[in-house]
């Protein structure tokens, strides 16, 4: 969740976010949250990296996709994170 300017736009947020918080879960699944520092460390190594950096190493990870922009490229950095963390809990059960 982000702080916007505008307090209308962050309140639509949040009521969006609250309603795929709740059909995730009336669905069964986990929600994962992230920290933004915590996805640009998992996937380039520092928490303070640029969004450019952000992208360049997820066109790494993931050679041959199409990547649609910094927006995408974050998606799929929270998704590689998310599969990272996945990963590692399972090998501690």
């Amino acid at each position: 969740m982000f702080v916007n300017k505008n307090p209308q736009s962050t309140l639509k947020l949040g009521q969006a976010r609250g309603v795929v918080i709740m059909v995730a879960a009336r669905g069964g699944l986990e929600v994962g949250e992230y920290a933004a520092r915590l996805v640009k460390k998992a996937v380039v190594g520092v928490g303070n990296a640029e969004k450019a950096q952000v992208h360049a190493m997820v066109s790494r990870l993931l050679p041959g996709a199409n990547i649609a922009g910094p927006d995408a490229a974050d998606a799929l950095a929270v998704a590689i994170t998310h599969a990272h963390h996945l990963a590692t809990a399972k090998r501690l059960r």
